[in-house]
């Protein structure tokens, strides 16, 4: 579990294909490392991802052909860069929300503009999102735990402040970019649980 409090931005240093998989090579750049170890997780772009080698400068990760498949990691090029935040410990303090991890599908930045000293955002979710997307509600974007400002149908409008587009890769985001989103996790779990008995036939 992560808060969507982005610690670092990183960059990929490497992309190889194998098998149908994907094996990246994360530089982490500003993230302190000393507390990692093999099999700990990572958010990467708001996916976790699972550390299987650490070479020093960052970490190795593998991804399946399941999270290619609902993630923007394929659009990834080396030098990309990334938002990083290491798994949440019983200390961290819980700055955002509760983020799995797990990407729920991909959006689209639609327009950006200033807004005083901030920028706002209009991005559009995937329409089978949009019904758990909520005026003042959370949402991750990229891994950054954000508010929502405004609803109209999938499209949600975003206020960002100068430090979160300073210390996150917001700030590189224009019409047409394509970004990860997790959507607020009880609203998934409050949605099945309304099914009541007849969740086990749907």
């Amino acid at each position: 579990m992560f808060t969507g409090i982005v610690e670092a931005v990183g960059e990929v240093a490497s992309c190889e294909e194998k098998g149908g998989d994907l094996r990246l090579r994360i530089k982490t750049n500003d993230l302190d490392m000393s507390d990692i170890a093999l099999g700990d997780s990572i958010s990467t772009n708001g996916v976790c991802l699972t550390v299987v080698e650490l070479p020093g400068d960052g970490y190795v990760a593998d991804v399946s052909a399941e999270t290619l498949s609902l993630t923007t990691v394929g659009d990834w090029g080396v030098g990309a860069k990334v938002n990083l935040e290491k798994a949440l410990t019983p200390q961290t303090r819980m700055g955002g929300h509760m983020v799995s991890g797990h990407v729920d599908g991909i959006g689209e930045v639609v327009s950006r503009h200033p807004d005083a000293r901030s920028e706002r955002f209009r991005l559009r979710a995937p329409r089978e999102l949009a019904k758990y997307i909520a005026h003042k509600g959370s949402i991750t974007v990229d891994g950054t735990s954000l508010t929502v400002n405004k609803v109209e149908g999938a499209e949600f409008e975003l206020n960002i402040v100068p430090h979160t587009l300073e210390k996150t890769v917001m700030d590189t985001y224009k019409a047409g970019t394509r970004v990860n989103l997790e959507v607020d996790l009880i609203a998934r779990y409050l949605e099945r649980l309304l099914q009541g008995d007849g969740a086990a036939d749907a």
